[in-house]
């Protein structure tokens, strides 16, 4: 579904809205982080606000807007503590496409491509709080530049460099969650009345991984019903509930 915040009122390109916004606050945050705050960010809007032992990216009234770059389960306890009283909207980037950009090389594109349904690494950790009221999350399709230094600990995972930073490129679209009704919208059509993750992955063009990820979100939130169980993995259906 389309976004509801504004990233480029105007006709604007979103760099230029970037660079026409005054600095707002960034603590320790990423380049990241603080160009998405910038983004989201309209007037009257308070940034960086102290509420309940947890500080809040922006406050919109009774709305608390979430940057997250990182781990949905690191909000865990943020979540559990405010959705009761407040409405939370979380704004996260998936970076279809990175730029690496290492000391005396020229930049270059990595090989991995990242699409809407890595949303579903992070949606792991909150599954039974996707069908929160209070509760929406935003994703956003973006281009990065990631800033590389050389680091020998991480030699045989990533081949020796460490991300230092990650800076936003482009911004392409977003896709706004409200709840796992809007999820299933990212359930390709075709599939048969009964099928597998394999299924789920042929159709959506993903790997089985990440049909996997989408297909336990799903059925933890009721979408999704386990039929049955053998060699190929559980079978499933769409709930009519």
């Amino acid at each position: 579904m389309a976004g509801t915040l504004t990233w480029s009122p105007n006709g604007a390109t979103p760099s230029r809205r970037l660079a026409a916004i005054a600095d707002i606050g960034t603590l320790n945050e990423g380049s990241l982080h603080a160009a998405l705050k910038r983004a989201v960010h309209q007037p009257g809007d308070e940034v960086e606000v102290a509420l309940d032992g947890f500080v809040i990216d922006i406050r919109r009234g009774d709305l608390l807007i979430e940057i997250q770059t990182g781990s949905f389960a690191a909000m865990g306890r943020k979540l559990d503590c405010l959705l009761g009283e407040y409405r939370i909207l979380i704004v996260h980037p998936v970076a279809v496409t990175t730029y690496l950009h290492r000391e005396g090389a020229k930049p270059r594109r990595s090989p991995k491509r990242r699409s809407l349904y890595h949303l579903f690494d992070e949606l792991v950790s909150i599954p039974t709080l996707l069908d929160h009221p209070h509760l929406a999350i935003e994703a956003v399709l973006v281009d990065v530049d990631a800033h590389q230094q050389p680091d020998a600990s991480m030699r045989r995972r990533r081949g020796g460099w460490r991300t230092v930073d990650r800076r936003l490129r482009e911004v392409h679209t977003q896709h706004h969650f409200a709840s796992t009704a809007d999820l299933l919208s990212l359930v390709p059509d075709g599939l048969p009345g009964e099928f597998t993750t394999a299924d789920l992955a042929a159709l959506a063009g993903i790997s089985r991984d990440q049909a996997q990820k989408m297909a336990y979100c799903l059925r933890e939130a009721s979408r999704f019903e386990v039929v049955s169980r053998d060699s190929a993995g559980y079978r499933y259906r769409i709930s009519r509930s």
